[in-house]
């Protein structure tokens, strides 16, 4: 049966007219669930008007046969147009594609058109994004964009086009339902702290910064203290790094002294109504259990604190809360004086475009929305944004070269303990459309866990040919037994050999590492003093950014046809299915508390819901802090199967050198790669959809072992290991991953046989 909701009027501080609240039977929360909660101006300052409309309301809200967007023509006819703006753009808005809609606005450009494509990737704080304001002659200090930060900086993509002409940018933002999801974990965290007896000042920071590190309301809604917050302040507190240079004030329009404070009441208000909610809920759950869960200890406590939270969002303070904040995020869209704001049909910002020829204007106008300039917290938009596409004559200034690039950076990978950690697959997509996957990485460190993840990838999806590496902070490598560069280099360069020479032990495909050993040499790039202005640069590094220009620019020369295919023998098939799956099965065990497994360790019980909330709601790519089951199980079967291709039964029609006999292999992977994005988010996150949702639902004592269970559960199913009693379940599986490898073989042989009949 349908569940019957009904609207209420409500108003929003600062502002005059009446608002509708209601739940919208037809769009699922966060969680997944049915009854997303809505407000929505209704145009009136009148009560009596107000109550008129909130019974039009009540009257689609009962009558489950409006709840269909063929019926709005006829809605409008008999509710007034608020009411029906309200509830039918909510069936119609929609989930816009955010790449889709920059790609319209300013086209990426390709190898088709003389450009190659670089995607930067590296550990947070290893300087790729400094990198890239040298490669797009932005000055450190005047400019400050894209932003740069050592803690966790980029999390929306940022695409830059370097070409002549006008200089445009698109920037998308983060829609709605995600956005109020981020909201809602952060006032959650903000009311346990409150359960936890934390400060005011703590518990303001949970709201304002969420436990990921991924989304800053403190940006958009204000600081806490409303004095001005220092812009040399590296707090953590960021998307990136606040440069030590202070703009002039003729440059920089800095948040008033009288906004500041009424964005600090306001954050202090929410503090307050925080504290009254906790007192609420836990006097609820206390009685419900008959005992006060603020004496409780250890298990028990854990398990109150879960009880807490599971009323915590069925609270109607809570979700007025939510909405009160969603709103004042809301409201900062209509502080921006420039460019063209278009809204989707519910009146969410969809996108921001601008064009200019005035360089400075332009870039003054774009930070809005990725600055970290502290004095202008509560206004930034930063945290809403999901991708930036500037196009414009961006090019380095340490040269005269104009070069055909498009750079693309985004969020850095975590530090991750081991080198078979998975990269995300936000990362691990866009191998197949780029033409250079440029690893930044701190010559003082180099290829720890983390980079050597990313190499792993690339080796085992076939795109090894397409890595180089940039190390960082070069001037700082020293020593005695380090007298000049060429004895630094030879340091570097002896970590890639150790790490290569790692990958071949765990991959056992000797062959992938040798083709790699080959160049890797003149693909590495030794960079220094980047904090500086690119003509600050010593001439030594000025020429090593040169020559990493010719090299991304060399890159889109497509390579040479494949001159044989290989002919596989698919018994081994199953046996490489079986390792796969058991190596992602057996850590996944260990992370949920079923079992021990190597230095795996157990995950806490609270970040174990927080991935199931991401997979119930279809949120943030199924991933939360390091626990990416999609990913993991995309790079067990590649590590396996990439293991399975290389070693052919044999060649036709001749026998090729090894490395053309890798280049041939390396479409195979390419292809086999891509297609186990699909099939791992098909199985782990669509088909177990509704599994995943019971999970989340488990609360009381015990529920976080049977959650673990029925993740087991899930992941059982979606990734069976294959034996010899094979189940139905298993023998599907299977019968995936095989179409998929013949597949890909198959058109590498058409490939192959076209090359030779040309």
């Amino acid at each position: 049966m349908n569940k019957v909701y009904t609207a209420s009027k409500t108003r929003t501080q600062g502002r005059p007219g009446w608002v509708v609240t209601f739940r919208h039977p037809l769009r699922k929360d966060s969680r997944g669930k049915p009854g997303l909660k809505m407000r929505r101006g209704l145009g009136t300052t009148d009560p009596g008007e107000a109550d008129q409309l909130i019974e039009q309301m009540n009257v689609i809200l009962s009558d489950p046969s409006w709840w269909n967007a063929t019926r709005r023509a006829e809605a409008e006819r008999k509710f007034a147009a608020p009411v029906v703006l309200a509830f039918f753009d909510e069936i119609q808005a929609g989930q816009a594609d955010p790449w889709a809609t920059r790609e319209a606005a300013i086209p990426l450009p390709g190898r088709d058109d003389g450009y190659s494509r670089v995607l930067f990737v590296g550990t947070t704080g290893a300087g790729k994004t400094t990198l890239l304001r040298h490669l797009i002659g932005s000055d450190h200090e005047k400019d400050r964009f894209p932003s740069t930060s050592t803690a966790k900086t980029t999390v929306s993509d940022i695409e830059i086009v370097l070409a002549e002409g006008t200089f445009e940018a698109v920037v998308t933002f983060s829609s709605e339902h995600h956005v109020l999801a981020y909201i809602e974990e952060c006032v959650a965290d903000a009311c346990v702290a409150v359960f936890e007896g934390k400060r005011d000042g703590d518990i303001a920071d949970r709201l304002l910064n969420h436990r990921d590190q991924r989304f800053r309301l403190g940006y958009t809604l204000g600081s806490f203290a409303d004095d001005v917050p220092s812009a040399a302040t590296d707090d953590d507190f960021s998307f990136d790094e606040p440069d030590n240079a202070v703009p002039n004030d003729a440059d920089e329009e800095i948040v008033p002294t009288n906004e500041r404070a009424s964005n600090a009441q306001r954050l202090r208000d929410y503090v307050t109504r925080l504290r009254q909610l906790h007192a609420i809920i836990e006097r609820k759950v206390s009685a419900d259990l008959g005992e006060n869960i603020a004496h409780l200890t250890g298990a028990d406590r854990d398990a109150a604190q879960e009880l807490f939270e599971g009323e915590l969002w069925e609270a109607e303070e809570f979700g007025n809360i939510v909405q009160d904040v969603l709103g004042d995020v809301r409201a900062r869209f209509e502080l921006l004086s420039e460019g063209e704001l278009v809204r989707n049909r519910s009146g969410w910002p969809e996108l921001w475009t601008i064009a200019s020829d005035d360089r400075d204007e332009f870039i003054r106008a774009v930070r809005w929305f990725a600055s970290n300039y502290a004095p202008q917290f509560g206004r930034l938009l930063t945290p809403l944004v999901d991708g930036i596409r500037v196009r414009g004559p961006l090019f380095p200034t340490f040269s005269n070269n104009k070069p055909n690039l498009v750079l693309l950076d985004g969020q850095g990978l975590g530090h991750t303990p081991e080198s078979s950690a998975s990269v995300t697959t936000h990362i691990t997509r866009r191998f197949s459309d780029v033409d250079v996957v440029l690893l930044v990485d701190s010559a003082q460190q180099p290829m720890q866990a983390a980079p050597l993840s990313v190499v792993r990838s690339l080796a085992t999806s076939g795109h090894q040919q397409k890595l180089a590496i940039a190390f960082t902070h070069f001037d700082n490598v020293k020593g005695a037994n380090l007298p000049d560069y060429a004895a630094k280099r030879a340091h570097v360069m002896a970590s890639v050999t150790n790490g290569l020479s790692n990958l071949r032990d765990a991959l056992g495909a000797a062959s992938i590492v040798r083709a790699m050993e080959q160049t890797i040499a003149e693909r590495c790039f030794m960079l220094g003093g980047l904090d500086r202005r690119s003509k600050e640069l010593p001439k030594g590094f000025q020429g090593e950014l040169g020559r990493l220009i010719a090299h991304c620019e060399r890159a889109v020369v497509p390579p040479a046809p494949p001159v044989a295919y290989p002919i596989f023998h698919y018994d081994g098939l199953p046996l490489a299915v079986q390792a796969a799956t058991q190596s992602f099965q057996r850590p996944w065990l260990a992370r949920l508390g079923l079992a021990l497994h190597n230095s795996v360790p157990k995950e806490h019980w609270t970040r174990i819901k927080a991935l199931n909330r991401r997979i119930a709601g279809e949120l943030d790519n199924y991933e939360y802090g390091g626990l990416q089951p999609v990913a993991d199980l995309v790079a067990r079967l590649t590590d396996e199967v990439s293991r399975f291709l290389s070693n052919p039964a044999g060649w036709e029609p001749v026998t090729p050198e090894e490395a053309e006999a890798e280049a041939a292999l390396d479409l195979i992977r390419q292809v086999v790669h891509t297609e186990f994005h699909s099939l791992a988010t098909r199985r782990i996150v669509q088909e177990q959809l509704d599994s995943w949702r019971d999970a989340f639902e488990l609360k009381g004592k015990g529920s976080t072992f049977e959650r673990a269970q029925e993740i087991r559960d899930i992941y059982e199913d979606a990734a069976p290991v294959p034996s010899a009693a094979m189940t139905d379940v298993s023998a599907a599986f299977m019968a995936e991953v095989r179409r998929i490898v013949s597949e890909a073989v198959d058109a590498q042989r058409g490939v192959a046989n076209t090359a030779a009949a040309a």
